[in-house]
C-alpha cells in the first residue's frame, strides 16, 4: 500500500523547473543539428579541427538553436494547446510563463551570436543570427500557418549549421558547404512529412496547412519520393565538389538507395490503402542523415 502511495505521488509530482526550460529548447532537434555541424568541421579542416574552435562552435550553435526553438514555442503556444502531440509542452501546461520563456529565448539567441562572433569569427556569428531570424520570422511567423510548402522553405533554417561549421574552421564559405546545405534542405521534407502524415489530424485541428494535412496521402507520398531522389543526387554531387573518396561515395549511394526504397514502399502502402507506417521512414531518415554525415567526418582521414 505504501509503495502505491509513493508511485502515485511521483506520478503527480511537478516537473522540475530546469526540465521545463530544457524541454522548451527541443533538445532532440538540437542533437540532430549538431550531427551535421561536427562532420562538416572535420571536412573543412581536412582532419581534426582545433578543439577550442569545435567546442565554441558547438556551444554557440546549441544556444542559437535553443533560443530559436524557445521563441518558436512562445509564438506557437496556441497551436501546441490544440495538438495532442504537443499538449504537454511547458507553455501549454503553464510550467513556464510566456514572459519568462520569451526572455529565455531572446537571451539564448543574442548570447549565441555574440559568443560565435567574438570567440570563433564574425561570419559564423552572422550566419547564426540569420538562422535564428529565418526560423523565427520566416518559418514560424510567416510560412507555417499560411502555406503547405511551409516546411520546405522554413526547413532552410535547419541547414545553417553546415554553413556555420564550415565558416568556423575556414572563416569563409565555399561550394562544398553549399552542397551540404542542399542535402539537408532536400532531406527536410521527406523527413518531416511522414511525421506530419502520422499526425495529420493534429495539424488539421490546429489549422496548420502542413502538406499531409491538406493534400491526398498519395500526393504526399509522391512528393516524398521526388525530394528523396533529388537529395540522393545532391549527396553524390559532393564527391566531385569536395574531392571525397570512394568511401563517402559508396556510403552515400547505399544509404540513398535504402532511403528511396523506403519512400517507394511508403507510396506503395498508401496506394494499396494499407497502413502507411510513416514513422518508419521518419526514424529511418534520422539514421540516414546521421550515417551520411558520419561518412563525411571519416572521409578526410582516408
Amino acid at each position: 500500500m505504501e509503495s502505491r502511495r509513493v508511485d502515485a505521488a511521483s506520478a503527480t509530482a511537478p516537473t522540475p523547473r530546469w526540465r521545463a526550460y530544457l524541454a522548451l529548447t527541443k533538445p532532440r532537434v538540437i542533437e540532430l543539428l549538431l550531427v551535421t555541424t561536427v562532420p562538416v568541421m572535420f571536412l573543412a579542416a581536412g582532419g581534426f579541427p582545433p578543439v577550442s574552435t569545435m567546442l565554441l562552435t558547438l556551444l554557440g550553435g546549441t544556444m542559437a538553436a535553443a533560443g530559436a526553438n524557445v521563441i518558436n514555442q512562445v509564438y506557437d503556444r496556441d497551436i501546441d494547446a490544440v495538438m495532442v502531440r504537443t499538449q504537454q509542452r511547458p507553455l501549454v501546461t503553464g510550467q513556464v510563463s510566456v514572459r519568462a520563456a520569451l526572455r529565455f529565448g531572446i537571451l539564448l539567441s543574442v548570447a549565441s551570436v555574440v559568443l560565435l562572433a567574438t570567440t570563433v569569427n564574425l561570419l559564423s556569428g552572422l550566419l547564426a543570427a540569420a538562422a535564428i531570424g529565418f526560423y523565427v520570422f520566416i518559418y514560424t511567423m510567416l510560412l507555417k500557418r499560411r502555406t503547405a510548402q511551409n516546411i520546405v522553405w522554413g526547413g532552410a533554417a535547419g541547414c545553417f549549421p553546415v554553413l556555420i561549421g564550415w565558416s568556423a574552421v575556414t572563416g569563409s564559405l565555399a561550394w562544398a558547404p553549399v552542397v551540404l546545405f542542399g542535402i539537408v534542405f532536400l532531406w527536410t521534407p521527406p523527413h518531416y512529412w511522414p511525421l506530419a502524415l502520422r499526425f495529420r489530424a493534429d495539424y488539421r485541428a490546429a489549422r496548420v496547412p502542413m502538406l499531409p494535412a491538406v493534400a491526398d496521402a498519395g500526393k504526399v507520398a509522391d512528393q516524398i519520393i521526388w525530394y528523396s531522389v533529388a537529395m540522393v543526387a545532391v549527396s553524390l554531387l559532393l564527391t566531385p565538389v569536395a574531392g571525397m573518396t570512394w568511401f563517402y561515395t559508396v556510403v552515400a549511394a547505399v544509404l540513398g538507395a535504402i532511403f528511396v526504397a523506403e519512400a517507394i514502399a511508403l507510396r506503395s502502402r498508401v496506394r494499396a490503402g494499407a497502413e502507411p507506417r510513416a514513422m518508419r521512414l521518419f526514424h529511418g531518415s534520422i539514421s540516414y542523415l546521421s550515417l551520411l554525415f558520419l561518412a563525411v567526418a571519416i572521409d578526410p582521414f582516408l
